[in-house]
């Protein structure tokens, strides 16, 4: 098998090892210690500010994208919401869930956001902004500096989905103004999913310990006191945690800048090696972690996906709604290479001098 999706993702040898061992018990000073120490990494690795916390949440990036906004937005606040496709979509919808008063700023598919779609909103009374910094489903990334202007214009709280933009482009929270960003585990962390982790500065920190959170296992205050002490409230997906730490030495030792060098020249190789194929880059604001392709000959994009898994045991992301046809994804991160390029290319030719692209 070969896989080129954006999340679960290729992993390395090492950290799969990990996973096939027996779990310890954790209500221990040792295995305390692993946490915070993958606490100091991910804050460094994210570029927090002082005094920043990581909340280390099982659960997928939906129940982290959900557990910021319960924890932290009140119905004092007015939300805007960035929907440019699936997730942030999902961000409105959580917003709905709560009651709380949010409006979108629409993006066409693959359209990269600009001042001009801001404009609109400025001086309006909105109080948060809730924006997935690469729109997953579509391929797009925005710009972030763009977004910190708008915010601090605003006095905006500022939620940042950076699931599958972490460690493929450069992002820093402090720079850029961001009080909560959410990450996850299966992306170019590239470890099993079932883990989120919440970075949230001192603001973010502040609303938490005042909010009333109805309910149990989403409620950050518990994850904030018990992670002073290097535990979790309840029992957390223990061998991933483990398996973080190793990770996290790794990208350490790589180091930062190196990491997602690699993921952007994963990412240049592909497009430039099927410039001569009927496929084209969906949009003119892509991030290094995926590329999102549309057939520019008359093939269903969905049967792509499916000859390729069926025929060669190569998995590219298809799309759904009405992408479904009109569009796959190709992710650039996880345990792959340059050779791993190549062959999904010589695949993808194949079809071509079939007929089936």
């Amino acid at each position: 098998m070969l896989n080129f999706a954006v999340g679960p993702v290729m992993i390395e040898r090492e950290i799969l090892k990990i996973g096939s061992e027996q779990i310890p018990y954790f209500r221990t000073d040792e295995f305390s210690s692993l946490l915070l120490e993958n606490q100091e990494l991910l804050l460094d690795l994210v570029g927090a500010p002082l005094f920043s916390r990581v909340i280390f949440l099982t659960g997928s990036g939906t129940a982290a994208m959900e557990a910021a906004v319960l924890n932290t937005l009140t119905d004092k606040d007015k939300v805007l919401v960035v929907n440019g496709g699936t997730f942030g979509k999902r961000f409105k919808e959580i917003c709905d869930v709560y009651q709380l008063e949010s409006e979108e700023l629409r993006l066409n598919h693959f359209e990269p956001l600009t001042e001009k779609h801001l404009e609109p909103f400025d001086s309006q009374g909105f109080t948060a902004l809730l924006v997935n910094v690469h729109e997953t489903s579509t391929g797009v990334l925005y710009d972030m500096n763009l977004i910190k202007r708008f915010c601090e214009k605003n006095g905006l709280f500022l939620i940042v989905d950076a699931i599958s933009s972490f460690l493929a482009d450069p992002y820093d929270m402090a720079d850029y103004g961001v009080n909560v960003t959410i990450l996850s585990s299966q992306k170019a962390l590239a470890l099993p999913p079932g883990m989120s982790y919440v970075v949230v500065d001192q603001e973010a920190q502040a609303r938490i310990m005042d909010k009333k959170v109805n309910s149990l296992y989403f409620k950050f205050q518990d994850y904030l006191r018990d992670g002073i002490r290097g535990q979790t409230p309840y029992t957390p997906a223990v061998s991933n945690l483990i398996q973080l730490n190793r990770r996290l030495k790794m990208i350490e030792s790589r180091g930062l800048s190196n990491v997602i060098k690699d993921v952007a020249l994963m990412a240049t190789d592909f497009r430039c090696k099927i410039a001569d194929l009927p496929l084209k880059v969906a949009t003119t604001s892509p991030s290094n972690a995926l590329t999102a392709v549309i057939p520019t000959c008359n093939i269903d994009a969905y049967n792509i996906f499916t000859f390729l898994k069926d025929e060669y045991g190569i998995f590219v992301v298809p799309s759904g709604g009405e992408l479904r046809s009109k569009m796959f994804r190709v992710g650039h991160i996880g345990a792959i290479s340059l050779e791993d390029n190549l062959t999904l290319v010589e695949a993808l030719r194949a079809m071509s001098l079939k007929g089936l692209l």
